[in-house]
């Protein structure tokens, strides 16, 4: 799945009245963190992740190995913040073409 201009864009517009609902430390994700990102993204399919670490480039590894794990597609990422998406089977956000 690839997400077009138009649709980050408008997932973008979702996501920004969302709490982060789910925090990874620094220690990288574990089995109940996954299991819980898993169970969040089936219900809601558009989440707001913050990675609390300071170094830059492990919140970029930690968002690369999140979206490859669950197979969903990064929206956005700004500082410690990343948006991501994955359809459910219920389809509850309709994307425009």
């Amino acid at each position: 799945m690839s997400l077009n201009r138009k649709q980050t864009t408008y997932l973008r517009g979702q996501a920004h009245p969302l709490s982060a609902m789910l925090t990874v430390g620094g220690s990288g994700l574990s089995e109940s963190v996954m299991a819980e990102l898993e169970s969040t993204l089936n219900h809601h399919e558009l989440l707001k992740i913050r990675i609390s670490t300071d170094n830059r480039d492990m919140r970029k590894k930690l968002a690369e190995e999140i979206c490859s794990k669950t197979g969903a597609e990064l929206v956005q990422q700004i500082g410690k913040v990343i948006i991501i998406y994955r359809p459910s089977d219920e389809h509850k956000i309709k994307l425009p073409g």
